[in-house]
């Protein structure tokens, strides 16, 4: 049977140490020698800062990807819209209104008109 040896911690550290360990190990000193060899075999310090964490990051992203769609907004408003409408004015073509030829004589409209009527006296006299 192994020895054991006691080791003094404050109460709040010992408590979150044995939460910790109840969670991912069956017992404290497994706990304990997976903390040591993580360290050791990865050759860092528990003081180093490893960077940011995958929240930070997103965060800073998001912010990234909103200021863009911004930019993105201000761009189409000032600059591709107004240019869209121009091009478009200059492309757009009325059809031209037809006009009658000089030469052409319009008889439909002069059928129409009359232009000398007799006078008509109910009775008959002249």
């Amino acid at each position: 049977m192994d020895t054991f040896i006691g080791i003094r911690f404050k109460k709040e550290t010992a408590k979150r140490f044995q939460q910790f360990s109840r969670t991912h190990f069956k017992t404290h000193t497994e706990a304990m020698k997976a903390i040591l060899d993580f360290f050791f075999y990865n050759e860092i310090s528990p003081k180093e800062n490893l960077g940011p964490t995958g929240r930070t990051i997103e965060a800073k992203l998001l912010k990234r990807i909103n200021a863009v769609i911004a930019i993105m907004r201000d761009v189409e408003k000032t600059q591709t819209k107004p240019t869209v409408a121009m091009l478009q004015s200059l492309f757009e073509m009325d059809e031209p209104k037809k006009k009658p030829l000089i030469l052409e004589k319009k008889y439909t409209e002069e059928k129409k008109e009359v232009k000398f009527q007799e006078k008509r006296n109910n009775q008959n006299q002249l």
